[in-house]
């Protein structure tokens, strides 16, 4: 069974001049276009692909990598609004959809807002949603106390900062517990400090953690500066050459330029990163 929205392991049942078709089973074969067929694909080729649907409606594959997939939440940015809702820039050549009915305030052209990407089952779609508290619990009794989790911030509050944990649930983070200022869309390592009788969730974010992912990013920044604004550490960067450079893994170097892609000071391409401004 294929799963819609996320990545799949497909194999090559059939090869046409404009790329190949690959086994959807339930779905039936599923086009990967030319532009995205490795040059040594053959019949019976497995191919790890993104399954979407295109302008058409009709499934598709691409072997590229969007900046969200179904069941995960992500800060993008609003680049059309019409009658029907916002599109959203997620990185393939069919924009993102935010339904009307899916926004938490009315979206607005050129912002940027933390959305929740759900597969519609009803309309067999792709869409988004702003008004995450419709998609994930904001309760979670059965976690404990001092359990790691992955934090992601919705917004700040009087309070403090709402939080996405672990893709599925929302908590609170309170001022006293940041450590520092924090983003929308910011991910964070970090523990639950206590569950309350309600099942609701208090957070803490690991001060370590933070410290080195905040150093990490402000070294980046600093070697931009001193290459111009522009480096060919992109997407497609060995692991040797980023290693030389700053001395972390690609991993890490990759979340580092993720947190400075979505707090808007860096643009990523595959082969090269700039410094916005």
């Amino acid at each position: 069974m294929v799963e819609i929205g996320t990545f799949n392991q497909l194999d090559v049942v059939e090869k046409v001049d404009f790329g190949v078709y690959l086994d959807g089973s339930e779905r039936g074969n599923v086009l990967l276009p030319a532009s995205d067929v490795p040059p040594t694909c053959e019949i019976g080729t497995r191919i790890r692909v993104f399954l979407y649907f295109d302008s058409h409606d009709r499934l598709i594959a691409t072997t590229q990598s969007p900046r969200a997939h179904v069941g995960c939440c992500e800060l993008l940015t609003v680049v059309d609004v019409n009658a029907v809702g916002a599109f959203l820039d997620w990185g393939l050549a069919k924009d993102l959809l935010v339904p009307r009915s899916e926004q938490q305030v009315p979206m607005k052209l050129g912002e940027s807002y933390l959305v929740y990407v759900f597969h519609d089952r009803e309309t067999d779609r792709i869409a988004a949603s702003s008004k995450l508290s419709q998609h994930l619990s904001e309760q979670a009794p059965w976690l404990k106390p001092r359990q790691s989790v992955e934090l992601q911030i919705v917004t700040r509050t009087e309070l403090g900062y709402k939080a996405v944990v672990d893709n599925r649930y929302l908590g609170l983070l309170f001022n006293d517990d940041a450590f520092r200022p924090l983003r929308v869309g910011e991910r964070a390592s970090g523990f639950v400090k206590q569950v309350r009788p309600d099942g609701k969730l208090d957070l803490l974010i690991s001060q370590a953690s933070l410290q080195n992912d905040h150093e990490l990013g402000e070294r980046i920044m600093r070697y931009l500066e001193r290459e111009g604004g522009t480096s060919a550490l992109g997407d497609k960067a060995s692991p040797d050459a980023i290693y030389r450079q700053f001395k972390v893994s690609k991993k890490k170097y990759k979340q580092a330029l993720g947190t400075l892609y979505r707090s808007q000071r860096i643009v990523i391409s595959q082969q090269e990163i700039r410094k916005v401004g």
